[in-house]
């Protein structure tokens, strides 16, 4: 009898240690850090096939970096810029971003134009040559921008001449959605994918909770911290990327596709939730460029993605979808918010 429960015992303590190492194992942590698509990059995954996982994602990253860099002559959309107006056979990634990228267009009634990389570059955000365009420069500049000067048929994309295609406002998004994809396809349950500050995660925390996401502040500091499932989120800001003209004024890299010059809507913080990367990297953009009562219309029509502003005022306005879920922090307390219902 003493043997038996000797066996016994045995087989309790090997199942509980068993069960013991396979919950360690579920919550073990495993990260990556890179650079790509011209910013740092973290990768964080959970589970005895993290590793692996992650190995994945990254290279899958690195591919969508080879072919969407503006600024590789050898990437599909550098080959693009390139071609003087003649037709180039890109991969399928570029094809179905591009396509996604003027649909986005219509959308937003061209507050997201893929097409803005000459004024961009006039502006010298492609280089460290700032300066502040004329407005002549820009307008002719703008001649050669427009959703009608991207032509696609399959998988062959041609420009009208002197045009150029940049999908970075949403490439991020596309590669983020493809680098949780692969690590989902690995077995793992639970990651999270920083690419520059466009955060998007899978699944839940290995707890079982909600993740926990800072938006970013212009000021370096947080707006607030919102509890997500599964989703991206991703703010627009012009704090990203600026300079102080010979004038005093702050320029940025966000450009009013009406004028070539920096958006100036009111918005200073543009932040874009939902269940999509590339969808979440793009509005965020758009959001930035339309203003607080554009996107508040744009958002009772389509009912997504959620979006929290930060206006130049220092007012919040968040989306009934999100209200819930978002915690201003200490700074923003005191703010005024307005809470867009459908």
């Amino acid at each position: 009898m003493k043997k038996v429960l000797s066996f016994a015992a045995v087989a309790l303590l090997a199942l509980g240690g068993w069960y013991g190492w396979n919950q360690f194992a579920k919550t073990r942590k495993h990260s990556v850090s890179f650079y790509a698509m011209d910013t740092p990059v973290t990768l964080t995954a959970y589970g005895s096939r993290a590793e692996e996982a992650l190995d994945r994602a990254r290279s899958r990253i690195k591919q969508i970096e080879s072919e969407l860099s503006v600024t590789d002559p050898r990437s599909d959309v550098g080959r693009l810029n390139a071609a003087g107006g003649a037709p180039v056979e890109v991969g399928e990634d570029t094809a179905a971003l591009t396509a996604f990228a003027l649909r986005v267009n219509a959308l937003t009634d061209g507050a997201f134009d893929p097409t803005l990389y000459p004024a961009l570059r006039a502006w010298g955000f492609t280089t460290e040559e700032r300066r502040v365009p004329e407005a002549a420069e820009l307008a002719e500049l703008l001649k050669l921008a427009g959703a009608d000067r991207v032509r696609l048929f399959g998988r062959t994309l041609r420009l009208d001449e002197g045009s150029m295609l940049d999908l970075g406002a949403v490439g991020k998004g596309f590669a983020g959605d493809e680098a949780l994809a692969a690590m989902a396809a690995a077995g793992v349950e639970s990651a999270l994918v920083n690419l520059g500050g466009n955060v998007q995660t899978l699944g839940l925390r290995p707890d079982g909770q909600r993740w926990r996401i800072g938006v970013k502040s212009p000021d370096g500091g947080l707006i607030g911290v919102l509890r997500v499932e599964a989703e991206a989120v991703v703010t627009s800001g012009g704090y990203e990327r600026f300079f102080t003209g010979p004038d005093g004024r702050i320029y940025w890299h966000i450009l009013d596709p009406r004028t070539g010059a920096p958006a100036r809507s009111g918005v200073i913080s543009a932040t874009a939730v939902g269940p999509e990367g590339k969808v979440c990297d793009a509005m965020s953009t758009a959001f930035f460029v339309m203003g607080a009562e554009k996107t508040a219309a744009f958002w009772k029509e389509h009912g997504s993605p959620g979006f929290v502003l930060l206006t130049e005022n220092g007012e919040l306005w968040i989306s009934e979808d999100l209200a819930a879920r978002f915690e201003a922090d200490p700074a923003y307390a005191g703010a005024k918010v307005t809470v867009v219902r459908r």
